[in-house]
């Protein structure tokens, strides 16, 4: 996730402080932005699946549970992104500036295995429902193979990734106005009091609250449905 054009200082749960364009990895966890700016923020988000992540950044499984500056990732290229956005007049433009940046750092050669692009896409299908001995078996790795190689490549162990992709679908189904007890339910999970965990443990608020969230009434996934291999 890449947001430009935002000036106040953005500061993670581990003291971590990043200002003007950052990156942040998957589970970066608490995020609050500081500064008099905070209340007046103008952003451009941006959300890569992992596989494209690594095409694009090269780095995602080192940013895991981390935010930092766009230029750590990118260098000079992060400058002149930031100046074009500033410059532009319109949200058009500036949409076609973020993805002539984004085509321009596109490297296929960085992207993960077909064997760990591959069992990211199960994960998604399976909607995080989806044991690590099925996945291994699926794409024709040992567990151990598997687990090693994903984790290195994505930045999360196989589980951890299909308790994320399981987590965003049920904050999706509590946003769109379903009981909890029903989310918990046909997401997976063994009682509401489970999902009320695995909430927490992402989010740090409750249910309710994440159902509230406006990012979610306008995104229906956090991912999208469709292979994320880059040609």
């Amino acid at each position: 996730m890449a947001g430009f054009r935002q000036l106040a200082p953005v500061h993670d749960s581990d003291g971590g402080r990043a200002r003007g364009s950052t990156v942040a990895g998957l589970v970066p966890g608490d995020l609050r932005l500081g500064g008099r700016a905070a209340g007046r923020i103008e952003c451009l988000q941006i959300r890569l699946s992992p596989p494209l992540a690594v095409a694009v950044l090269g780095a995602s499984a080192d940013l895991s549970g981390t935010v930092v500056s766009l230029e750590d990732i990118w260098g000079r290229d992060a400058e002149r992104t930031e100046g074009r956005l500033r410059a532009a007049g319109t949200w058009d433009e500036r949409f076609a500036i973020a993805t002539d940046a984004l085509g321009r750092r596109l490297d296929a050669r960085r992207s993960p295995d077909p064997e760990v692009a591959a069992a990211w896409e199960l994960i998604l299908t399976g909607r995080g429902r989806v044991g690590v001995d099925s996945l291994a078996n699926e794409v024709g790795w040992s567990r151990k193979r598997l687990w090693s190689r994903f984790r290195s490549q994505i930045g999360l162990a196989p589980k951890h990734a299909a308790r994320l992709v399981r987590f965003d679908h049920a904050a999706h189904l509590l946003a769109a106005g379903r009981p909890a007890a029903e989310v918990a339910a046909v997401s997976g999970y063994a009682d509401q009091a489970h999902l009320h965990r695995e909430v927490k443990a992402f989010t740090g608020a409750t249910p309710t609250a994440v159902a509230a969230a406006p990012w979610l009434a306008i995104d229906d996934m956090a991912w999208p449905t469709a292979p994320a291999t880059p040609s």
